[in-house]
C-alpha cells in the first residue's frame, strides 16, 4: 500500500496581513506527479514554498506521514528538495561544487569537513543522469540558462529526496530539452517512493509530465484530480479566456506549417 506523500488540511499562508493561500486542502500519494496550474498570482509558488519549509503556514501539513511543523530543517531537506534556479548561480562555483551542495544534508561529518567519496559518487551519478558528464570543472557563471537548469536538476537529485518540487522547471530550455526534462522527471516520479510536484504554465507539458492536476485561482483550489478534470470549462474559469479555442487555433496553425500551406498565403 502506497504512503501518502503530502497531506494538507486548511493551509493558509502569505507574505503579509493578507494570505495568498486560503484554506488549501488536498493529499497526494507516493508515486504521483502533480502539476500545479493557474494564472499569475494564484499562489502556485507560495504553495511550493510552504511545502519546502520556506514559509510559515497555518493549518496542518504532513510530509510522508510526519507533522511538518515538528520536522527539523535537516529532516525536511532529506525528504523534500526544491529545484531552485538561483542558489549559487551568480558565484563562480564549478558544476561539481554546485551539485555537491545537494549533498550537504547527508554529510554526517559536517559541511566544514567536506564531501566524502560517496557524496562525490552520487554527484557524478546525478551529473550523468542530467547529461553533464565531463562538465565537473566548468564554472556555472559560464553556462547558458538551459545548461544551468541541467546543473540544478543534478543538484536536486543529489539531495536524494522523496519529493521533488519544481517551479517552472523548463524556463530557459529549448523545446528538445523541455521534453527530455519532462520525460526524465516523469520516469523519476514513477520509481517507488518518489513524488513530483511541479508548477507549470504550459498545459501540454503538464499533460506530458503529470498524472494529477491542481488548479489554483485567487489562492483557492478550483479543482484537483486526474486528467478527467481538464475540461474547457475549467480552463476558461481558471485563465479567464477560451483556452480550448486558443489551443485549437495554435494546432491549426502548426498543421498549416507542417503541410507547407503557410508558404502559399500572401503576407
Amino acid at each position: 500500500m502506497k504512503r501518502t506523500a503530502l497531506e494538507l488540511r486548511g493551509i493558509t499562508a502569505g507574505y503579509g496581513a493578507d494570505p495568498v493561500l486560503k484554506d488549501i486542502s488536498f493529499s497526494l500519494e507516493e508515486g504521483k506527479r502533480l502539476a500545479v496550474l493557474g494564472p499569475n498570482g494564484s499562489g502556485k509558488t507560495t504553495l511550493l514554498r510552504v511545502l519546502d519549509g520556506l514559509l510559515e503556514w497555518k493549518g496542518e501539513l504532513k510530509i510522508l506521514g510526519k507533522d511538518a511543523a515538528g520536522m527539523s530543517r535537516e529532516e525536511l531537506a532529506r525528504s523534500v528538495a526544491m529545484m531552485s534556479q538561483f542558489a549559487g548561480a551568480s558565484l563562480p562555483y564549478t558544476v561539481e561544487e554546485t551539485v555537491l551542495m545537494g549533498r550537504y544534508v547527508h554529510m554526517s561529518r559536517g559541511i566544514l569537513a567536506g564531501p566524502g567519496e560517496k557524496d562525490r559518487q552520487v554527484a557524478r551519478d546525478c551529473l550523468r543522469a542530467a547529461g553533464l558528464s565531463g562538465w565537473e570543472q566548468k564554472r556555472v557563471t559560464e553556462l547558458s540558462g538551459g545548461q544551468l537548469q541541467r546543473v540544478f536538476l543534478a543538484r536536486t537529485l543529489a539531495q536524494e529526496p522523496s519529493v521533488i518540487l519544481l517551479d517552472e522547471p523548463t524556463s530557459h530550455l529549448d523545446l528538445k530539452y523541455q521534453t527530455e526534462l519532462a520525460d526524465y522527471l516523469k520516469g523519476w516520479g514513477q520509481q517507488p517512493g518518489h513524488t513530483v510536484v511541479g508548477v507549470l504554465h504550459d498545459i501540454n507539458l503538464a499533460l506530458r509530465l503529470a498524472d494529477t492536476f491542481l488548479f489554483l485561482k485567487g489562492g483557492r483550489i478550483l479543482a484537483h484530480g486526474g486528467a478527467e478534470i481538464l475540461t474547457p470549462e475549467l480552463l476558461t474559469e481558471t485563465y479567464g479566456m477560451d483556452v480550448a479555442a486558443y489551443m485549437r487555433e495554435a494546432a491549426a496553425r502548426m498543421e498549416e506549417i507542417l503541410n507547407g500551406k503557410h508558404l502559399s498565403k500572401p503576407l
